[in-house]
């Protein structure tokens, strides 16, 4: 992997469905060798509990050995027992306040699902690690949601806790993405999709960051 740089906005990869651990796995080992990951998101995408207990336990070793966090949707039961870095929630707030309290001196509890800014704000305030603006699975088209842009951009600008925001699955729009301000950028079909290397991609998208993304103040 290349060395980080700290002051622009960065990648998070996002597991599709439809991958076994085995064919995930390879793809995401393959993805890392392309330059910088911060973190890796593990959606349950549609499996039982024992299936993506499975789909974790293989995955979570391969992405700790690259050096990136890895965030398990959801399930916190298994996201302990898998050693999993964090947990992504989007279940109702008095129920996200409450696995706030009892696990962020543990591991890392971020917090999705807003539509707007008054839902953005409500979970704002519960101190989440990081909020993303997006849904998993949705990035079918090559330009980002106008509505996680917009509100990634108004989020970047007032709050101070890091936002991630879902990408297309056009490389490019890792550009839209950083011109928001937002922290972490979001890929899943980008990468992982039919026909694509995932280790050019990573690297191409690390290049267009380095080259166009807009740097943080120190």
């Amino acid at each position: 992997m290349t060395a980080a740089d700290p002051n622009r906005c960065r990648i998070v990869l996002i597991a599709p469905a439809g991958l076994s651990a085995e064919r995930f796995g390879a793809r995401l080992h393959q993805a890392v060798q392309g330059g910088d990951v911060a973190s890796l998101m593990l959606p349950a995408n549609g499996l039982d509990d024992a299936s993506f207990q499975h789909f974790c336990e293989h995955v979570v070793p391969i992405a700790h050995e690259a050096g990136l966090a890895v965030i398990v949707e959801g399930d916190t039961r298994i996201a302990g027992r898998v050693g999993a870095d964090g947990v992504h929630l989007e279940t109702g707030v008095t129920e996200i306040a409450n696995d706030i309290e009892r696990l962020q001196a543990r591991m890392m509890v971020g917090v999705g699902g807003a539509k707007t800014r008054d839902d953005a704000l409500e979970l704002g305030e519960l101190r989440p690690d990081y909020i993303f603006f997006g849904r998993f699975g949705y990035d079918t088209r090559p330009e980002p949601h106008s509505r996680n842009l917009a509100l990634g951009q108004w989020w970047a600008e007032m709050i101070e806790i890091p936002c991630i925001v879902m990408a297309g699955s056009d490389l490019d729009s890792v550009i839209q993405v950083a011109a928001t301000g937002a922290e972490f950028v979001a890929l899943s079909n980008a990468v992982f999709g039919d026909g694509i290397e995932p280790r050019d991609a990573i690297q191409r998208a690390n290049a267009l960051l380095d080259e166009r993304a807009p740097r943080f103040e120190a």
